[in-house]
């Protein structure tokens, strides 16, 4: 399983995504990760214009394929594929958390 985490970097990666009537909406990305056994790659984002005072951080997954310096994403629609994206990012983030203890 490969996964590239944003926590280490100085500079996180923005993606601008357009919403039902067109408005670019900026949200940060802060994993992507490949499923095991598949050739599948996924995105966890945040919106960035999300509310600081909300108790917690809606976060959005997607499927998505590079084509050279394009970023195309696809909305998860299985039941089953979004078992696989949650407990994938839930081991991910329990591994993460893991290592952040000493």
């Amino acid at each position: 399983m490969s996964k590239d985490r944003i926590g280490n970097e100085e500079e996180p990666e923005i993606i601008y995504i357009p919403d039902d009537e067109g408005n670019e909406e900026e949200f940060e990305v802060i994993m992507k990760f490949e499923v095991d056994g598949s050739d599948a790659k996924y995105m966890m984002v945040v919106p960035l214009d999300s509310n600081e005072e909300e108790e917690a951080e809606e976060v959005y997954a997607f499927r998505y394929e590079e084509d050279g310096d394009d970023l195309k994403l696809y909305t998860i629609e299985s039941d089953e594929e979004w078992e696989i994206v949650e407990e994938t990012f839930n081991t991910l983030i329990d591994e993460f958390d893991g290592e952040d203890h000493d």
